[in-house]
């Protein structure tokens, strides 16, 4: 299994309480979000923050790292791809977490679009929930065909999530939002939801206010 790696800040104020990880999309790399915690460092000054590379070489953007390849022929691709990708990520968090002496409880997801996709799978269905899941411009991934049985049965924990979405995203059209927040209100997950009016598949500077404040409530909120 290839072990991930990318850009790391350190927390501005002693040592680490709380880890935050950035999921970057599709043809990007792990240099695309690690600054959102340089931002986020007011709003949380115990967080150190990690953005790994994702752990394949994109296919339409060579330059670039992908969690899973796209096609978008096949229908079912993103349920195999965030099943396959799974492993490697969770492995690279507990690592994370062990080289950092934190608990799992202390962890947060940051997603971008396919980010976001791995957010959420592997988040629900970590062994202890992490403290918040934060969703940029992604969806939630389910199986075609789904049976709602069987795809709750795999859920593990419930962490608060919070979605947001462009309402002019080109790539991943906004309706994913709300389509993401219904499935996860089905799991009895509890998920805030906002829309960026006139943004498209990137991130405005409310959307990054929401996130960091989100992130900082559910931090102060664990023990």
């Amino acid at each position: 299994m290839a072990e991930l790696d990318g850009p790391r800040i350190e927390p501005r104020s002693g040592t680490a309480r709380q880890l935050v990880v950035f999921l970057h999309g599709y043809g990007a790399d792990g240099n695309d979000l690690i600054e959102i915690g340089r931002a986020w460092q007011g709003m949380l000054p115990h967080a150190a923050f990690v953005s790994p590379h994702a752990p394949r070489p994109c296919g339409q953007a060579p330059s670039g790292r992908e969690w899973f390849p796209l096609t978008f022929r096949d229908p079912g691709e993103r349920w195999t791809g965030v099943n396959a990708a799974a492993p490697v990520l969770n492995a690279f968090l507990d690592v994370e977490l062990a080289r950092r002496q934190l608990p799992p409880q202390v962890l947060a997801l940051v997603g971008f679009s396919q980010g976001t996709m791995m957010a959420l799978h592997v988040g629900l269905r970590r062994a202890v929930a992490p403290a918040a899941i934060v969703g940029y411009s992604g969806m939630l991934v389910v199986p075609e065909n789904v049976d709602p049985d069987a795809f709750a049965a795999e859920i593990k924990v419930k962490p608060p999530v919070l979605l947001i979405h462009g309402d002019q995203d080109e790539l991943i059209p906004v309706q994913a939002v709300f389509h993401a927040a219904q499935g996860l209100a089905a799991l009895d997950i509890p998920a805030e939801w906002h829309v960026s009016s006139g943004i498209g598949h990137g991130i405005d500077q409310e959307g990054l206010r929401q996130g960091g404040e989100f992130l900082a409530r559910h931090f102060a909120a664990r023990p």
